[in-house]
């Protein structure tokens, strides 16, 4: 009975002239609904490694070869999908012969990534390229069926089970889901046979969702936005190509029409391509801005879309900016900076090899000589760690010889103009003079002196709107021994 289904697809599908759909770029997967089969095709090249193959030998279940040419992915097609409802969602994947009547050449993989949540403002191709984001089904096993995907296989009937290595069951399990979950599906040729060929599959969604309305069981407006989701890349990735062929115009296209907005403001700037034949757009690194297409089929009818493509550059430091320290304000602890990067981006920053933040201030930052990176989470790079003082000093020391705390200073007066550090104890009798470069021992003509609270005075020169000021600060500190 599938056997017949799948030759009236190809019919229908050959009698329509419909071109197989097809994107090896996870950036540009084709947006896809339940209602009717998908032709797909791979056409032997598999130009875009979602994954660096110098970094991710795997995702799931799916394993880099051991030669340059067998990469996790070698011959792909990327499709996502929303759910409509709440149910129980699979798919076939068929392999169709090159030529009809012919053997079947094709071994198909696949990888499900998600659930992902729209709003979250996830850069899912990133996540999913950089292994953050693991396969939630998987399976690279082989059998004689022609059939591999989620749920049953209709041609032995055999249920889907957790992928098991050398099972030969080409099926895993249902997958239940709810309504507004974003997926991604990669679908791999591994016996990709590299004469330039492409090799067809037939995708045809499955469960309870489907037999209950196919209609409604994904989400089918988005396979309006046939150019995809946003993009967000990086400066120096592989261009990113832009198909009107995965339009609901069809294939017999009167006249396509590209524009681009550079600035996202709402004024298109350039006509970038126009005529029948521009069914593609290839967009280059750092060509940032929002994208539209406007096409005219056949019957006169018209369909648009838009997305917003934004190439980021490694980050870079512009400044430390500091709000609280020894001479910036009366706070005197803790002490208080924000990161200032170069341009926008999707940033996270860390000092002195700590975890993480999204916010670029930090709090309780030490005195002295620190450290700061920033890092793109978009995975466009880190900044070159970059050193910046804090003016401060410790609130006490342990002159116990140790070598830890043994001596006090005032910390990053390097930056400050004509610093001179004074040392009193609790009575104001004048101990020491600093010299900056050695600090304090604890000692007073040669004799240790006693646990107590001591003063400091920091005189140096301010630059107030181009008139130097002479400045003081006085706090105190503690010599516990």
């Amino acid at each position: 009975m599938r056997a017949l289904f799948s030759a009236v697809c190809l019919i229908v599908f050959f009698q329509l002239q419909v071109s197989a759909q097809n994107s090896p770029d996870c950036r540009t997967a084709i947006p896809v609904c339940a209602d009717a089969p998908i032709m797909g095709t791979t056409d032997g090249g598999g130009d875009i490694d979602d994954f660096d193959p110098e970094v991710i030998t795997q995702t799931g279940c799916l394993e880099k070869g051991s030669v340059s040419s067998a990469n996790i992915e070698n011959n792909s097609a990327w499709y996502v999908f929303r759910a409509g409802t709440n149910g129980q969602i699979g798919f076939d994947i068929e392999a169709l012969p090159v030529n009809p009547g012919g053997p079947i050449t094709a071994e198909w993989d696949f990888a499900l990534y998600g659930p992902f949540d729209e709003d979250s403002g996830a850069n899912y191709c990133t996540i999913i390229g950089d292994g953050s984001a693991q396969p939630i089904r998987c399976n690279y096993e082989y059998n004689d069926t022609g059939f591999t995907g989620i749920g049953v296989n209709p041609v032995d009937g055999r249920e889907g089970a957790p992928f098991v290595k050398a099972s030969q069951n080409t099926y895993d399990e249902w997958l239940n889901v709810t309504e507004g979950e974003i997926y991604y599906l990669y679908i791999n040729n591994y016996n990709t046979n590299f004469d330039d060929e492409p090799e067809d599959f037939i995708l045809t969604f499955t469960g309870s969702s489907v037999d209950e309305d196919q209609d409604t069981a994904l989400d089918c407006t988005l396979r309006d936005e046939f150019l995809g989701f946003d993009i967000v890349a990086c400066e120096g990735d592989p261009d990113i190509v832009l198909s009107a062929l995965n339009s609901p115009a069809g294939p017999n296209l009167n006249n396509i029409t590209w524009t681009v907005d550079w600035d996202d403001d709402g004024t298109i700037d350039q006509v970038l391509a126009t005529g029948a034949t521009e069914t593609e757009y290839t967009v280059s690194s750092p060509d940032s801005g929002r994208y539209f297409v406007s096409i005219e089929n056949s019957l006169g009818q018209i369909y648009s879309d838009d997305v917003l493509i934004t190439f980021y550059g490694q980050p870079e430091l512009d400044e430390v900016r500091i709000i609280d320290d020894l001479v910036s304000s009366d706070q005197t602890d803790p002490y208080n900076v924000e990161i200032v990067p170069v341009g926008d981006g999707d940033y996270e920053y860390a000092i002195n090899g700590g975890e993480f933040q999204d916010s670029p201030i930090f709090y309780d930052v030490p005195p002295g000589v620190n450290t700061v990176v920033i890092n793109d989470k978009n995975g466009c790079g880190t900044s070159e760690p970059a050193e910046f003082l804090v003016v401060g000093y410790p609130k006490f020391f342990t002159p116990n010889g140790d070598g830890i705390y043994d001596t006090w200073n005032v910390l990053g007066v390097e930056q400050l103009t004509n610093p001179v550090i004074y040392i009193f104890d609790r009575y104001g009798k004048l101990l020491k003079q600093l010299d900056t470069n050695l600090g304090w021992d604890g000692t007073f003509n040669g004799r240790d002196m006693p646990s107590s609270d001591y003063w400091f005075r920091l005189d140096y020169d301010k630059d107030e709107d181009g008139v130097i000021v002479a400045t003081q600060v006085r706090r105190h500190f503690s010599l516990v021994r």
